[in-house]
């Protein structure tokens, strides 16, 4: 059943558990969940989720809070899986409704966390955890499971409750030869299995691929031979989060005798957050300022920046677009350590090419091993469920393929069909007594980051923005006096963006001319009749003329 045919939720009776996912299903990002039992809320991460190209002018899209913001008091906590950007990047406008909620995570989280609120000038009260800890909040009991992802101290949630047991594997993949030797805690994962596990929401980012995710043990050769190969200055992008493979590039540069500098203001801030609490090793005099690298030759130095997914103003597209310091040319080599998140292909083939018209190497996921995913494949997802034995599934964290994906992984190993759970962003999961089921929808959008602008930006205003960009823009004055029934002034066209002159204009500034005139002897005395009449004129006339649709703006005054 689709979303839209759903009727809003029951209210919920006591003892019931109710699960609302905010973000999280349909795409890759804004990752929330709320979880609510008895009046109380349990937030489960609160992540942003990146602009694609046909969202101009967006800096973030955030979960939309709308179904909680008059209930903001009866948020017990804020429960973070990891501290990556779609898990975390909301909290500071979650946050500016009510600051004082309790946020809990591990210590690298709330790390990356206490930074980006310090930007915000927040300072709600932080928990630090650790792997197998429990903790009572309100009427939830959590426990934390070591999980293995591409960034450290990521954790799974086991969620207690008066209704039953839910698992939350977070972002999560099976390496059994992690760099920080830290491995995904199956064995935890069986004894709740064993235990009994009602509802498990389990990462669908790739449910699609086969077997298992190769071990980030296994790119240290590849990185090694392109160091071997590269002649001049290596560049490498990638997450401003991503440590272990930002450890791995240290690595490898310290065996051939580079010295490291971090480009960009997050890159910067996070590797200096994680050096600190010792997730993050660097041998002695290999790191360097930026304003170093110019004193050292070529073939010395490795940069470190941000921009792997073709973020305009990140450091690798300013490079790319010879609009940074840092200049690329024939003998450097830039290394894409980063998958590709899906809608970024466009950008991220752009920088592609403008570092390669500049003459660089450019080694990426496409042409070398040179990254490794951090979410579990098919086989690592149907082990989870063998040793789990789930009486219900929630696949999260993924596009609808993923998660239709993951419902046939669930399936393949038995799980009944009737007891996999395919939601949507704002669709109700209610859990009591056993038994799991979708109780309804509520509506939920996207809430738009438009520079100091949090929610202002509507669906309309970004069509209107697309139309700008893509069709152009006219607009048409008039001065009109009702009196004598005549045009006094214009009208005046001008255009932008359609690549016509002004000759072009001159048969429907005729035709407007006419009309007007034509209304006005009619006895039409309202301004935005007018306006309309014309808007519906040169429209008609630009698509008849050159197919084009832009956008009208037609101002009609009385003189």
């Amino acid at each position: 059943m689709h979303h839209a045919d759903l009727p809003l939720p029951p209210l919920l009776p006591p003892g019931h558990l109710r699960i609302l996912p905010l973000g999280g299903l349909g795409q890759i990002g804004r990752n929330m969940a709320v979880l609510e039992i008895d009046g109380k809320l349990l937030i489960v991460d609160c992540g942003v989720l990146f602009p694609e190209e046909t969202q101009p002018g967006i800096d973030l899209i955030l979960p939309d809070f709308s179904p909680i913001a008059d209930r903001l008091e009866d948020i017990e906590a804020v429960v973070l899986t990891h501290g990556h950007e779609d898990h975390i990047g909301a909290l500071p406008y979650l946050l500016r409704s009510r600051e004082n909620i309790p946020v809990i995570g591990s210590a690298l989280t709330l790390a990356f966390v206490q930074a980006k609120l310090k930007e915000h000038r927040k300072n709600p009260p932080l928990q630090t955890v650790v792997d197998g800890e429990r903790v009572d909040v309100g009427p939830f009991n959590i426990e934390f499971l070591s999980v293995n992802h591409s960034i450290p101290d990521a954790m799974a949630i086991v969620i207690r409750t008066s209704a039953g047991t839910v698992l939350h594997t977070g972002d999560f993949k099976m390496d059994q030869l992690p760099l920080d030797g830290r491995i995904t805690d199956l064995n935890g994962f069986a004894r709740v299995g064993d235990e009994g596990v009602d509802l498990l929401m389990i990462d669908s980012t790739n449910a699609e691929v086969p077997g298992f995710v190769p071990s980030e043990r296994e790119l240290m050769p590849v990185l090694d031979s392109v160091f071997l190969r590269a002649e001049g200055r290596i560049i490498v992008a990638s997450f401003a989060s991503h440590v272990h493979r930002i450890q791995q590039i240290i690595d490898t540069a310290v065996l051939h005798d580079r010295k490291v500098a971090f480009v960009g203001r997050s890159m910067v801030r996070n590797m200096g957050i994680a050096r600190d609490l010792g997730y993050l090793k660097i041998p002695g005099g290999t790191m360097i300022s930026v304003d170093e690298i110019t004193g050292l030759p070529d073939d010395e130095t490795v940069l470190i920046c941000t921009g792997s997914q073709g973020e305009p103003m990140a450091v690798l597209s300013r490079i790319a677009n010879r609009n940074h310091p840092i200049e690329v040319g024939e003998h450097d080599t830039v290394i894409l350590a980063s998958s590709l998140i899906p809608g970024n292909e466009n950008s991220v083939y752009r920088v592609i090419n403008g570092l390669t018209r500049l003459g660089a190497t450019v080694i990426h996921k496409g042409n070398s091993l040179v990254h490794v995913s951090g979410h579990a494949a098919a086989g690592e997802l149907r082990y989870v469920y063998n040793i789990v034995k789930p009486l219900y599934v929630m696949p999260v964290h993924g596009e609808w393929r993923h998660l239709r994906a993951n419902a046939q992984v669930a399936a393949s190993v038995g799980i009944p069909m009737d007891h996999i759970l395919i939601a949507d962003d704002g669709v109700t999961i209610d859990l009591a007594d056993g038994k799991a089921w979708i109780s309804g929808y509520i509506p939920v959008g996207h809430v738009y980051v438009d520079g100091a602008s949090v929610g202002d930006v509507t669906e309309s205003s970004l069509k209107d923005r697309r139309v700008l960009g893509e069709e152009g823009f006219i607009s048409v004055f008039a001065a009109v006096d009702f009196v004598s029934g005549t045009v006094v002034a214009g009208p005046e066209l001008h255009a932008r963006g359609l690549g016509l002159d002004d000759k072009s204009w001159e048969p429907v500034q005729l035709q407007v001319l006419k009309d007007l005139e034509k209304a006005l002897n009619d006895g039409v005395e309202d301004t935005h009749e007018l306006a309309q009449r014309i808007r519906r004129i040169v429209g008609k006339w630009v698509n008849a003329e050159h197919r084009r649709k832009p956008m009208i703006v037609p101002v009609v005054i009385e003189a």
